[in-house]
């Protein structure tokens, strides 16, 4: 079969004022194998690609995106992060049909986005 066109996201790339340390922290809190050398390769499942109105409140208007991330055990990531001085924001209104989300800000101040889509059934 010849195909053409995205299968996937490739990579998604940031300026920053210190990429090595904030590669490091997403290493280290988050598990994400990052920094210009490196590869994640990360489990298959849902992606969104969602462009956001200008005027949305979704996440801070000063950053022109979120990462958002697919996480395993929420609850036990918002733990270790907790247990690393690192602050996490819930809202039970987060808790939806599509899952649990949080949010945690990176060293620089981009939000993330934790979601923990619901179990399958």
């Amino acid at each position: 079969m010849n195909r053409s066109g995205p299968v996937g996201i490739g990579g998604l790339f940031f300026r920053s004022a210190d990429p090595e340390a904030r590669a490091a922290w997403y290493r280290e809190h988050l598990g994400v194998d990052a920094g210009q050398d490196a590869v994640w390769s990360q489990e298959a499942g849902m992606t969104v690609l969602a462009p956001f109105p200008a005027d949305s409140d979704y996440f801070p208007a000063n950053q022109p995106f979120m990462l958002n991330l697919r996480v395993v055990d929420l609850a036990g990531l918002i733990g270790t992060l907790r247990a690393a001085g690192i602050e996490v924001e819930t809202r039970e209104e987060w808790d939806t049909e599509i899952g649990r989300f949080a949010r945690v800000t990176d060293p620089e101040g981009l939000p993330v986005e934790l979601w923990e889509p619901p179990a399958e059934t």
